[in-house]
């Protein structure tokens, strides 16, 4: 995504049910495939973006995906005083045809989604049953909410799910894994008997 001419883009932001999470939706597609998250200015080596919003005081953690970046802030930050200065520094680093990763970790993405589907995690025909019941009905709605949820493993009646993005942290994430996810894959899948979200 680099070119001399500038890009024609524009971010807005959207509420979601975390508050300490921002959603800054673009009007073209920013990543290709899943999500990313970023914890740490370490962690996003290979994302100039995602290294350049760490530079801000008040960034906690960063998610890419598809057409939108969900950023969580520190807790001692209002909302209002970080949204607009993130949504011009979007526009203006993406119009300047920035790229968002550095060709290693779209490398790097490749190699880890491969890996899980054939290795770690679609190993068997429950397996795939939960992970389709995940994409069809939940993942729409929680990356509405500017986040995403990844199927880890299903062991023993218990389905592993990771929260990211914006479900990292969300005061409302507990119910909806309990409530909303666990009661779906329930009804759906009698052979499980929990969810529980990785640390």
């Amino acid at each position: 995504m680099t070119t001399d001419s500038k890009i024609a883009i524009n971010f807005h932001t959207e509420e979601t049910p975390n508050p300490n999470s921002i959603k800054f939706v673009s009007d073209r597609k920013l990543v290709e495939g899943d999500g990313i998250e970023f914890t740490s200015f370490a962690a996003a080596k290979n994302s100039p973006l995602a290294q350049a919003l760490f530079n801000f005081p008040f960034v906690k953690s960063v998610f890419f995906s598809s057409n939108y970046v969900s950023v969580i802030k520190y807790e001692n930050f209002e909302t209002l005083e970080v949204t607009v200065p993130l949504r011009d520094f979007l526009n203006g680093y993406i119009r300047d045809g920035k790229p968002v990763f550095s060709e290693a970790i779209v490398t790097q993405k490749s190699s880890i989604v491969e890996d899980a589907i054939v290795e770690d995690v679609i190993t068997n025909e429950m397996d795939i049953k939960i992970v389709e019941i995940l994409n069809e009905y939940i993942k729409p709605a929680v990356e509405s909410d500017g986040g995403a949820i990844v199927f880890k493993s299903f062991k023993n009646g218990v389905v592993t799910v990771a929260l990211q993005g914006s479900c990292r942290g969300c005061p409302s994430s507990t119910m909806t894994l309990k409530a909303g996810i666990e009661g779906l894959l329930k009804r759906l899948v009698p052979e499980v008997e929990s969810v529980v979200a990785e640390d």
